[in-house]
């Protein structure tokens, strides 16, 4: 009799442990589609993962562009507002800013004001004119652009390296050093070495250097403009060796006076002097250029302040030559 019994009560026994499989099998479905798969999308203006196709080609742009912004912050980039699609007004600041009477005797700061409220950025010297002598307050400067968020950049002096003053006399370096050219490369070379020091003593990030070529009255270039623009590779060198990228500042006229016809074709941050905002936007032209190079920042004085402008094209890629404060 037990054997009908038996019979009676195997259908519900079958059930329970499908039952339990079921349970069981669900459990393990969740877990692994929260653990090794990714969801499905139903926001059509999610972001495409690295590698995936997103449907559209304005996706795809969209997600690249956010993916090199990514890329940029991790190096210290700052990239620029893309609302900026038309010149951004900035500044430059240096020795004359610092409070009057600082730094060498032949280059006394003046004291002259800070950047106005609307500069979006400020360029900064390291030098107290010549090189081997730094700026006397970068890190007032540098503590002023971080107090209003800034995005910064810096700018050094290359001048004619002197047997009367520091650095004058370099025979260690890259170059050859029993040749004149060679030598005079390897003392341009020291005193962007010199500035990258002082960079990272203050801790200034900078994605780029501004090499200012220009005359020095009081600190004058040889005669010889071969032998000035050996001085002038040799710093550039330096920087770029060091992973910077690098610009010229100076005019066109400026330039020749020093080196003659050097070319290095890289981007330009020309002056326009004491003049006005559209004057300087003029000199963006490509009859302005300095080197060869297409321009990037152009700047004017009133006298008091040093002004800057972007040049047309330029204020979409200011990550390029500024690190976000």
């Amino acid at each position: 009799m037990s054997v009908p019994l038996a019979r009676s009560r195997l259908p519900g026994a079958l059930l329970t442990v499908g039952i339990l499989l079921l349970t069981l099998l669900t459990a393990c479905a969740g877990a692994e589609d929260s653990g090794h798969e990714r969801p499905r999308r139903t926001d059509a203006s999610a972001k495409p993962e690295p590698g995936e196709s997103s449907g559209t080609h304005e996706e795809h742009t969209r997600s690249q562009a956010e993916r090199a912004e990514q890329e940029a912050s991790k190096h210290g980039r700052s990239r620029a507002p893309k609302t900026w699609t038309h010149p951004v007004l900035g500044a430059d600041i240096s020795w004359p800013q610092c409070p009057r009477g600082m730094g060498i005797p032949q280059r006394r700061s003046q004291g002259q004001p800070p950047p106005l409220p609307t500069a979006r950025y400020v360029v900064i010297g390291l030098t107290n004119g010549p090189a081997f002598t730094p700026n006397p307050c970068l890190a007032d400067q540098l503590a002023l652009v971080r107090e209003r968020g800034l995005p910064a950049s810096a700018y050094a002096v290359v001048s004619w390296p002197a047997a009367d003053r520091p650095g004058g006399a370099h025979h260690d370096g890259p170059y050859d050093v029993a040749t004149r050219y060679g030598r005079l490369r390897n003392a341009g070379y020291a005193q962007a070495t010199y500035n990258l020091a002082v960079l990272q003593r203050h801790h200034f990030r900078t994605p780029a250097i501004w090499v200012d070529v220009e005359p020095y009255p009081v600190f004058p270039w040889s005669d010889d403009l071969g032998a000035n623009a050996q001085v002038v590779r040799g710093a550039v060198r330096a920087y770029r060796d060091a992973g910077l990228r690098i610009g010229i500042y100076s005019t066109p006229s400026l330039w020749r006076q020093v080196v003659g016809s050097l070319r290095f074709g890289v981007p330009e941050w020309r002056a326009a002097g004491h003049t006005s905002r559209d004057e300087a936007l003029a000199r963006c032209a490509p009859a302005w250029s300095i080197q060869g190079g297409r321009a990037v920042l152009a700047q004017w004085t009133d006298g008091r302040r040093d002004h800057n402008t972007t040049c047309p094209g330029a204020a979409r890629e200011l990550d390029r030559w500024f690190h976000q404060y």
